[in-house]
């Protein structure tokens, strides 16, 4: 890592004013949840997201789904914070970070202790059926699902349960959505963490701050469409980054 990187990140968290961070699948690979894209290791690897990760594919075929999200959903489960989220968490609570939107639905932002999280792309906290709509708390559904691997049916109606998590074909959570887009607005520094950006509406969102002036710094192992316009540009490993950043603002505990 770059010394001088690291003190630049650190210089314009201390000068902003609202800052926000921005994250994807990256910061929790260090968690063990594989991220969408990587060659191989990524979950889009020999798959047809269309078939097991869209709404139609699911309403279609529900098995296909959940046979392909099982792996990661145990993972998940099981997933414990890495040193990024729990260094963002720490932004914030210290005042440095207003806000968080990710695209992630594995709950560790949360689970790190950070307070004011935008999901994006949904969650693992509830499942609702597509059929009745009742809204069901889903770590029990989990626990089954992680037994049994059958697909959960609704105990009212016989209908498919299907985990709060935005499929394709499907429109983002509005208020979450809202929400992010008004922190954006709000945003003179924008944190990119472990995104490919490729992945629309949400990777509106980071340009949407910088059309209102917001600087940018791209934490990220891997190229982003962003790279040029970034302030700070460091290719590595957040959950190495973020603790020294953290370190260099004199934040502990």
């Amino acid at each position: 890592m770059a010394p001088e990187k690291l003190d630049q990140i650190a210089t314009l968290i201390q000068q902003a004013r609202y800052a926000i961070a921005f994250t994807g699948a990256g910061i929790s690979t260090p968690s063990g949840i594989p991220d969408f894209r990587s060659p191989k290791s990524g979950m889009w690897h020999d798959v047809d997201p269309m078939v097991v990760a869209s709404m139609y594919g699911f309403r279609n075929n529900p098995a296909a789904f959940y046979n392909w999200i099982y792996p990661l959903t145990k993972l998940t489960f099981y997933a414990q914070p890495n040193p990024a989220h729990l260094a963002l968490a720490k932004l914030e609570s210290h005042g440095l970070l207003k806000a968080l939107i990710t695209q992630n639905i594995d709950m560790l932002h949360t689970r790190a202790g950070s307070q004011v999280v935008f999901e994006l792309h949904g969650h693992l906290r509830e499942a609702t059926c597509i059929h009745c709509f009742r809204c069901y708390t889903a770590e029990p559904i989990i626990r089954k699902f992680l037994d049994d691997r059958q697909v959960p049916y609704c105990e009212d109606c016989g209908g498919v349960i299907k985990p709060n998590v935005i499929l394709f074909g499907e429109q983002l959570p509005i208020q979450q959505l809202l929400a992010a887009q008004d922190a954006a607005r709000k945003a003179d520094l924008v944190i990119i963490v472990g995104s490919s950006l490729e992945v629309a509406p949400a990777s509106d969102i980071p340009v949407l701050a910088m059309r209102n002036g917001a600087k940018l710094v791209i934490i990220n192992l891997d190229s982003t469409h962003l790279d040029a316009r970034a302030d700070v540009l460091l290719h590595a490993d957040a959950a190495e980054v973020l603790p020294e950043i953290t370190q260099r603002l004199e934040i502990v505990g």
